[in-house]
């Protein structure tokens, strides 16, 4: 992490209006961050879409998400964790076949999605890249 980064940390049940809150979380740190307002939007949706995805690994088991957003200079990184071997986001929408299957482009705001286990845990990290932002930006507090 660099002087330059603010991490931001939820951890929600598998609750739709939770999921509305990390959208929330994600569109202000694109809007603070300078996307343009479809940008930002878009991140939102993705990030929502995310977690409605992983709340379905969840389902019928006692369980929660950790989302960890990280705002760096030249990006917005939101890691979706969740205990198991199953990512957080279904390999069809990871692999690029969301679309192929019928299913919207739900991810469509994402620029980067990668995929790990470790210690357990299964975590899918969503990654929208920015553009270089102002330094009054960069010292957002």
């Amino acid at each position: 992490m660099t002087a330059d980064s603010k991490i931001y940390r939820l951890q929600i049940d598998a609750d739709p209006r939770f999921a509305a809150g990390a959208g929330g979380l994600a569109r202000f740190l694109g809007d603070t961050a300078g996307l343009q307002e479809a940008a930002a939007k878009e991140l939102q949706k993705s990030v929502v879409a995310a977690c409605h995805e992983a709340f379905e690994n969840l389902a019928g088991a006692p369980g929660h998400l950790t989302l960890t957003f990280a705002w760096y200079v030249d990006r917005i990184e939101v890691a979706v964790a969740q205990a198991g071997e199953a990512p957080a986001v279904g390999l069809d929408r990871i692999a690029g076949f969301a679309e192929q299957l019928g299913s919207t482009a739900a991810l469509s705001g994402i620029d980067r999605v990668q995929y790990e286990t470790k210690d357990g845990t299964a975590i899918t990290r969503l990654t929208k890249y920015l553009r270089p932002a102002p330094d009054s930006v960069r010292n957002f507090t």
